[in-house]
């Protein structure tokens, strides 16, 4: 198959080289990341569920939910939640095979159950959220669309990708990692799963602005709650010579009023801030580089919850990122940065896109003719086997969020 690939020059200054850059993660506890890990848990449910039963993924579409808060008291020594989060599970899926009927809703109440007990320990699911299913049946024509003999696009739609992660982009995303991870919770148990960090590098200077959750019952008093803040603070610096030789700037919860005013804390019952009317959706949040980069070229297409079939929306911006990464691997000390957007056309196939452009920014005394059948051929092959990132999103081996 000959494949529409575009590779070309591009001569401006790579981000990592630029004078301001600017990036953002919304942690796994971010209303907006909940409402992702959410609807990417339905379609794995219901996609293994489709399997069993049927030997093949099912149309279906579960990237649409909504997270309106409820209301919380926090306090120290722990608080209570006045009123639950409503979570709002939508979107489209196959509800019916011949005279089988197919348990949809249960399928998708259970995967949001255990996504949620799985990533936060304090929330108590009974007490705490209230989970209605709106899924309903899909597009007639969707689901013909849907037919995987065909593996046929069933969107016109675009996906974009990038590489490398700048010192910038690594922090960020490291950074939230580390907070949320097991090892930092052992420590700090203190520290809630709704962070959010806002990385600035202003030349070789990086500021991080981080808003980290705490769970009110591990913290007793106003001079505990800034020693812990001390602690983390600390903590992260360490964890920042990791990933950058560039000087770190760490500013943790910069609403809360000083030490003793025993005002001001960001306290919550369960670790996140849904619990006190702080509403999310999905698609709202980072893009599936688990970052939101807007020095760098996004697709605003929600790719959570999105079929792993035949949705380009999903499928072509994971594809072009790992492009871009197979290029900059490739090519290490040559090529400086790689942009790949990949646009299709509804009813085309999957592995034939309407087009894929390559932009490439080459390092000083670099021949680019020498490699752009290299790049080409490197983006073909991985256009080829995109059905293969099927089973890795089935299996929760591809991050989307």
């Amino acid at each position: 198959m000959e494949r529409n690939i575009a590779v070309e020059k591009v001569t401006q200054t790579p981000t990592a080289k630029r004078e301001v850059e600017i990036v953002e993660r919304k942690g796994i506890g971010h209303p907006d990341s909940v409402s992702d890990g959410i609807a990417e848990s339905v379609s794995r449910a219901l996609s293994k569920y489709y399997l069993k039963e049927y030997g093949k993924i099912l149309h279906h579409n579960t990237d649409q939910v909504e997270i309106v808060g409820g209301q919380s008291a926090p306090k120290f020594g722990g608080g209570l939640v006045l009123e639950p989060t409503y979570i709002l599970l939508s979107g489209r899926a196959t509800t019916k095979v011949g005279n089988d009927r197919i348990p949809f809703k249960s399928i998708a109440i259970k995967a949001t159950r255990e996504y949620l007990q799985q990533n936060f320990a304090h929330l108590d699911l009974d007490a705490d959220t209230m989970i209605d299913c709106r899924i309903g049946h899909g597009s007639v024509d969707l689901v013909d669309l849907y037919d995987t003999s065909k593996l046929r696009s069933n969107d016109t739609s675009f996906g974009v990708g990038f590489a490398p992660f700048t010192d910038t982009e690594r922090l960020v995303y490291e950074t939230e990692r580390y907070i949320n991870g097991k090892e930092l919770k052992k420590k700090l148990p203190a520290i809630g799963y709704d962070i959010k960090v806002m990385g600035f590098r202003n030349r070789d200077r990086i500021n991080l602005t981080i808003a980290a959750a705490y769970v009110d019952k591990f913290v007793q008093t106003d001079p505990e709650y800034f020693s812990i803040k001390s602690e983390l603070k600390e903590l992260l610096a360490r964890n920042a010579q990791k990933f950058t030789d560039k000087p770190v700037d760490i500013f943790i919860n910069t609403a809360d009023e000083e030490e003793g005013k025993g005002t001001g804390h960001y306290l919550t019952v369960t670790g996140l801030s849904m619990e006190n009317g702080d509403d999310g959706s999905v698609g709202r949040g980072n893009r599936v580089t688990g970052l939101i980069t807007p020095y760098r070229p996004m697709s605003m297409e929600a790719a959570a919850g999105k079929n792993p079939v035949t949705h380009v929306g999903k499928l072509y911006n994971v594809l072009s990122n790992l492009i871009a990464q197979d290029i900059v691997k490739e090519h290490s000390g040559d090529v400086e940065e790689v942009h790949v957007r990949i646009v299709s056309q509804i009813g085309r196939r999957i592995d034939d896109p309407h087009v894929a452009s390559i932009q490439v920014m080459y390092a000083d005394n670099v021949d680019p003719s020498k490699m752009k059948n290299n790049i080409r051929n490197l983006a073909d092959d991985r256009i080829a086997k995109v059905h293969d990132l099927t089973n890795m999103f089935v299996e929760g081996k591809v991050q989307v969020f």
